[in-house]
């Protein structure tokens, strides 16, 4: 496949929030709203129920309402659905009624906190990958799951059939470039680590799964479309300018996704805060998120999407 190719997902997703109302209830309307604001402002689609949208703290059942409220409210956008878990059997039940709602593909997750050995990590992905029709992206972030998928085992697994991308969150381009040398022609290697977007299309990757692509959708398109018309001076332009929001997106004091939730409210797209354990949003990350958003000449749009 041509580095031109686009990705079967489009190059653009965000790792949607899950927007919850005052009394920590799921928000529907508010997770429309918010697919809709998303697709309008440089996403080609999303992916609901992974990380950033708290899959952790989220029943099945709240899982299935968020898929077919973003289904109806973006049908002609691709949708892929966050359907992981530490255990099998539960991450197939999820893929195989994520699949009957009517998404695009399947993200899965390393399980994680179990810790299992790489032959264990195989075939949790090979079990759930057989639950679905769907194309399949094996989601590796091993600062969040405590395991690597190893080099070897990704590749094992890219000869099943419906496995077709990598959400990368490991943070190692070395690593994924020699990856990306041995994988199946049509692999589609996204970034799931947003400052390392740009150097994941030097060595092969279409796309990004993002964060900052919540508020800046429209510029990581605008610096991946310059990589690939081959004006990199033009993407390392965009990449510096996006420098900012990969500073604000997540942090100790605030974690991946408060700021996000901080940032969306600020835009005028209630999104509500995060369910515990997350905690509160420290005081000063409004005037953080402000910031950002000068830095981007988009204070205009503050409270502008209501």
């Amino acid at each position: 496949m041509s580095p031109l190719t686009p990705p079967r997902f489009g190059a653009v997703l965000t790792a949607m929030v899950t927007p919850f109302d005052s009394e920590g209830s799921l928000d529907l309307d508010g997770a429309a709203k918010l697919a809709k604001f998303l697709v309008a402002n440089g996403n080609d689609g999303v992916v609901v129920a992974g990380t950033t949208g708290e899959s952790a703290t989220l029943t099945h059942d709240e899982q299935i309402a968020l898929i077919e409220t973003v289904r109806a409210a973006v049908p002609d956008h691709s949708l892929v659905a966050g359907a992981g878990s530490n255990d099998t059997g539960a991450a197939v039940e999820l893929t195989e009624r994520a699949t009957a709602a009517g998404v695009d593909g399947i993200l899965q997750v390393t399980p994680y906190y179990n810790r299992p050995s790489q032959a264990g990590i195989e075939a949790h992905f090979k079990a759930t990958a057989a639950a679905t029709d769907l194309p399949v992206v094996v989601y590796d972030i091993p600062v969040r799951t405590g395991r690597k998928i190893s080099t070897s085992t990704l590749l094992s697994l890219l000869e099943v059939d419906n496995i077709v991308a990598i959400k990368d969150a490991a943070g190692d381009p070395s690593e994924t470039a020699t990856l990306m040398a041995h994988a199946p022609s049509g692999t589609d290697l996204y970034s799931g680590d947003d400052s390392l977007t740009l150097p994941f299309l030097a060595v092969g990757g279409r796309g990004v799964i993002g964060v900052a692509t919540h508020w800046a959708g429209s510029e990581f398109g605008e610096m991946i479309s310059a990589f690939v018309k081959g004006d990199v001076e033009e993407a390392m332009r965009l990449n510096q300018r996006l420098i900012p929001s990969y500073e604000y997106e997540t942090g100790d004091d605030a974690p991946n996704p408060v700021p996000s939730k901080v940032m969306m409210n600020l835009l005028g797209v209630p999104v509500g805060e995060c369910r515990s354990p997350m905690g509160f949003a420290p005081p000063d990350l409004e005037d953080r998120a402000r910031s950002v958003l000068a830095g981007l000449d988009r204070s205009g749009d503050i409270g502008q999407a209501g």
